[in-house]
């Protein structure tokens, strides 16, 4: 617990080195990464009114099959019906609270929940509730699933809370046009991983937004990387880095997939590490692409995310598992490398004599984040 008011705590003076241009701006302070104050700030202004990314709507292919996750808005449920409609539910029962399903994907044709049997259709009306039909004036169309916003966006899906929420692409801003080429509706999860990890969520996300890094935590993988700013309008922010291959298999691997035949303009030439606001990272090269998701669990826990995916017709093909196992290899390499030095830093931050330091030259996109972070923190 930090040693000031929540009023001195979130005095604008505090911030505004990191508002400052870059080049002349100052990190982040200590306590925005260890104080729980600040963390529930964040939660209830960066996160719970805005939108939450889920997976893709081809995890989802056949009716009554459903993605469950734990979000920082609680678990929620996102299903296709027998009508071939995606819905998106609170993941609670509407006669105790019960967790309905547990979180992971999976096919049901009818939710039931564990505590007291209360059973709900795939479009979310309650079809059981035993012994209520004693219960003067009870009516089982009064207690359907709270409905949740969906956002849907080439094959991607988002949910939130907020019915108040602008519509996705919105949100996005020019995001969704600037990636259009990579046929993201085409998309297929092959693969997904989780990993807890002991630091504040910003610590792996801002990793994530800068190669200042990759010659020293990934020396002896992935190498030095070298990256320029990407100049964008929306909730999100990017940095690129030119190769002409793909950037998905480790130095000196051939990659043996063909790049994505859709693709226009820079991105025949490198890779984009992308964060839409706040937690999530589409990580975008030119034969696949990944999607990595920092979920804060408290304010030193953070639960990283992953799914791996690749054009449809790359999945298809009969050598596909053999020759994925060198991307595999690669992402699982360097994610770990990553999740290694997370808590490293955070060990650091715990100092009381830790202060905020300047941004280098090459981590353009973190001060972007932090920037946004800031304002949208302080309610600006």
């Amino acid at each position: 617990m930090s040693a000031m008011t929540n009023g001195e705590l979130f005095d604008p003076a505090f911030y505004a080195a990191t508002l400052a241009e870059f080049g002349a701006a100052r990190t982040l302070p200590a306590w925005c990464y260890t104080d729980p104050d600040f963390h529930r700030r964040e939660i209830a202004h960066c996160f719970k009114p805005n939108w939450h990314f889920i997976g893709h709507e081809s995890e989802i292919a056949e009716p009554g099959d459903y993605i469950s996750a734990d979000l920082v808005i609680g678990p929620v449920i996102v299903n296709r019906g027998q009508d071939g409609v995606i819905r998106a539910f609170a993941n609670t029962c509407r006669h105790r609270g019960a967790r309905l399903l547990e979180a992971g994907q999976g096919r049901c044709k009818t939710i039931v929940c564990p505590y007291h049997a209360w059973t709900y259709s795939q479009t979310g009306e309650l079809r059981g509730a035993p012994t209520m039909n004693e219960v003067p004036g009870f009516r089982r169309e009064d207690w359907g699933l709270i409905g949740l916003k969906l956002g849907r966006y080439e094959g991607f899906l988002w949910v939130s809370a907020n019915n108040d929420a602008p519509a996705l692409e919105t949100y996005l801003g020019d995001f969704a046009e600037r990636f259009r080429c990579y046929d993201f509706a085409s998309m297929r999860v092959v693969r997904r991983e989780t990993y807890d990890v002991p630091c504040n969520w910003k610590v792996l996300a801002e990793n994530a937004l800068e190669e200042y890094h990759t010659g020293t935590v990934h020396a002896g993988s992935l190498g030095q990387q070298h990256s320029i700013p990407v100049e964008n309008t929306g909730n999100w922010c990017a940095l690129f880095i030119p190769q002409d291959t793909s950037i998905a298999v480790l130095p000196g691997e051939t990659a043996p997939f063909a790049h994505i035949p859709t693709l226009a303009g820079q991105a025949r030439d490198g890779t984009f590490f992308t964060m839409l606001y706040p937690n999530t990272q589409f990580a975008c090269t030119q034969d696949c692409m990944w999607c990595v998701t920092f979920h804060p669990i408290a304010v030193e826990h953070t639960q990283v995310r992953v799914a791996f995916c690749f054009p449809e017709a790359t999945a298809a093909r009969a050598s596909f598992a053999k020759e994925a196992e060198k991307y595999f290899h690669r992402w699982i390499v360097g994610i770990e490398e990553d999740n290694g030095i997370g808590p490293v830093q955070q060990q650091g931050l715990r100092s009381v004599a830790s202060l905020p330091g300047p941004y280098g030259p090459k981590e353009f996109t973190v001060h972007k984040m932090n920037q946004w972070i800031v304002r949208t923190v302080l309610g600006e």
